[in-house]
């Protein structure tokens, strides 16, 4: 279960990755899904270093910790929706998606975490 789980979630980051192409700042979000893809690729061998997993973590948490303003002005906002198009009209819906993108980067990465942890 582990191991296909752990493919899939590499599939999807190598996804995520390559859709980045037409994003405002392409490489250092194809880097970081490609990275999370990597991880979860070698996850899915057995192949995990908590070291880079705990790297990724610090790297998410301070990069969202730069998206935490822009966050909480959506939020205050009323959340309006970020979904409608594909092409961010206001710069909100622009932070509001990278905030997730970064947030399933990050839950992704503590589920590694607590995989290697519980073994």
């Amino acid at each position: 279960m582990n191991k296909l789980a752990n493919l899939i979630l590499a599939v999807l980051f190598t996804i995520f990755a390559v859709l980045q192409y037409n994003d405002p700042d392409p490489w250092r979000w194809a880097l970081m899904y490609g990275f999370v893809a990597g991880i979860c690729g070698f996850a899915a061998f057995g192949k995990v270093n908590s070291v880079v997993v705990w790297a990724a973590i610090a790297v998410c948490v301070v990069w969202l910790g730069v998206w935490v303003p822009s966050f909480a002005d959506w939020i205050s906002l009323g959340s309006p929706n970020i979904a409608g198009q594909m092409k961010a009209e206001t710069p909100y819906v622009e932070f509001a998606r990278e905030f997730f993108g970064l947030l399933i980067c990050l839950l992704t990465l503590v589920w590694q975490l607590w995989k290697v942890r519980k073994k």
